[in-house]
């Protein structure tokens, strides 16, 4: 046997008994503490110390344990559980083929021959396929001449009534049966707001507790689970949230040629999903372990990275620098080191302190342990913003091509969904029949700010059956992006 396989051996019987320390420590004591019992009681002594202990000494020691018992209960927070949860599937006549794409964009009025070559190029390595779709607005020759803001109301309700009459099938909860309600579109705020408008579609109690989230960018979904996670601890237990993203492109088209604010052109698509959470863990799917937020406003590379602003012409757009893939990449590097001493077992953080130490008691002679972080998750969902934000993470964290296939056929087949995109993700994992019970997903998501915010789900029932946006096309998948 070599020596990298008795290192690797080594390691694998360290973590075994590091990760179940209590264990280990536990098994031989109680039998330690049978066989004394058991020799004991052949004498008299076991009675004798049975005779010393007090009724008022029992009594008082029963009600110590239950009281920190109880204490330590009341104060631990609520688990949150992942019911369920559905994503919406655009309708077919909505797609939007790469030689329809570049037909469109030679008869765009506004567009100069110098931003149609660029659109045209950067469509050919984008990374979508042949299935995006976009809203029927979209599909006119000059949008900005035709679009209403009634056509970013219809687009929403396309998308969110679809995913939340799903979820409903699927779950069978009733809608009054919600008690939270938060939703997230950054582009589309109506009035009355966004979430009045689904408590009116599905005629709600009057209660339940409702928050729309805007302006959060792609990274909104991750955050409105945070925010139910938090309501979850003041209510009930038992109590049911719903949480609803989705982004428009109705009603708000940049009409100008600079680059930078053109790129959103080409990425972004319709999507939206509805996700069931809930602090009973009856028909629960998965369970939220943990969630990190991580935000680098403070730097103005990372603020002005995704900015929206005019151009000198005065027209309104997204402007994405160059600058946002280092600041991407930086961004998830800091939520990294905030949440790995959540899940890294505890095999993984001895090795790491005890490397520390000894670097610092010889004087940096000793390398520096590096967790194996990744080794932790089965499954990585990583936000679809873009192909190039896609290759900077795999890049900078060495991942293989299996652990973003999720991220990068979310993209091939729906674009960039914005806040939504995390969970046609994870519907592309079960939907391969990938998820199995006790695996732990690690989600992804950016957004303007910069933010990059993590959630870890540990799954508690798969459901290998489930294609959800996936059906009719998952055993196409994966296919060569050139």
């Amino acid at each position: 046997m070599s020596s990298s396989h008795i290192g690797k051996y080594l390691k694998t019987v360290f973590a075994k008994i590091v990760d179940n320390f209590l264990l280990t420590v536990a098994v031989p004591f109680a039998t330690a503490a049978v066989i004394v019992a058991a020799t004991t009681s052949r004498s008299d002594e076991f009675t004798t110390l049975l005779h010393s202990v007090s009724n008022t000494d029992v009594l008082s020691i029963g009600l110590l344990l239950g009281t920190a018992a109880v204490v330590a209960i009341m104060r631990r927070p609520r688990a949150v559980y992942l019911i369920d949860y559905a994503c919406f599937r655009p309708p077919h006549t909505n797609r939007v083929p790469a030689a329809a794409f570049v037909e469109h964009v030679q008869h765009v009025s506004q567009l100069t021959e110098r931003s149609k070559r660029f659109l045209t190029r950067l469509y050919e390595r984008s990374g979508l396929g042949e299935e995006t779709c976009v809203p029927l607005v979209g599909h006119y020759i000059d949008p900005a001449k035709y679009s209403k803001f009634e056509d970013g109301r219809e687009e929403a309700q396309m998308a969110v009534f679809s995913a939340i009459d799903e979820l409903f099938s699927k779950t069978r909860i009733a809608p009054q049966a919600i008690d939270i309600l938060v939703t997230n579109c950054s582009e589309f705020n109506p009035t009355p707001t966004f979430s009045d408008m689904v408590i009116n579609r599905y005629k709600m109690r009057s209660d339940i507790h409702h928050v729309h989230l805007s302006s959060m960018g792609c990274s909104a979904g991750l955050i409105s689970v945070e925010l139910v996670k938090n309501l979850l601890q003041a209510a009930p237990f038992g109590a049911n949230a719903l949480v609803v993203s989705t982004e428009t492109l109705s009603g708000n088209p940049y009409l100008g040629n600079e680059r930078p604010m053109l790129l959103p052109y080409c990425l972004f698509r319709m999507g939206g999903a509805a996700v069931l959470l809930s602090t009973s863990p009856t028909m629960a799917r998965f369970r939220l372990r943990c969630i990190m937020r991580t935000l680098t406003a403070a730097s103005d590379q990372s603020y002005q990275c995704i900015y929206k602003e005019e151009d000198d012409k005065g027209f309104t757009g997204v402007n994405l620098s160059t600058d946002l893939v280092a600041v991407a990449a930086r961004t998830v590097k800091a939520n990294i080191t905030s949440i790995a001493p959540l899940v890294l077992p505890p095999s993984e953080k001895l090795l790491f302190a005890a490397s520390f130490a000894a670097r610092k008691l010889l004087n940096g002679r000793v390398k520096l342990y590096i967790p194996d972080f990744l080794s932790v998750f089965q499954h990585l969902c990583i936000h679809a913003g873009g192909r190039a934000v896609i290759d900077g993470v795999q890049r900078n964290f060495g991942l293989s091509d299996e652990k973003v296939e999720p991220s990068r056929m979310t993209l091939h087949r729906f674009g960039n969904t914005s806040s939504s995109s995390l969970w046609y993700e994870l519907a592309y994992v079960e939907a391969k029949g990938r998820m199995y019970k006790g695996n732990q997903v690690w989600m992804i998501g950016f957004g303007s700010g910069f933010k990059c915010n993590s959630a870890v789900w540990e799954c508690i029932r798969p459901v290998h059956d489930a294609h959800g946006p996936w059906a009719n096309c998952i055993d196409r998948y994966p296919v060569h992006i050139p």
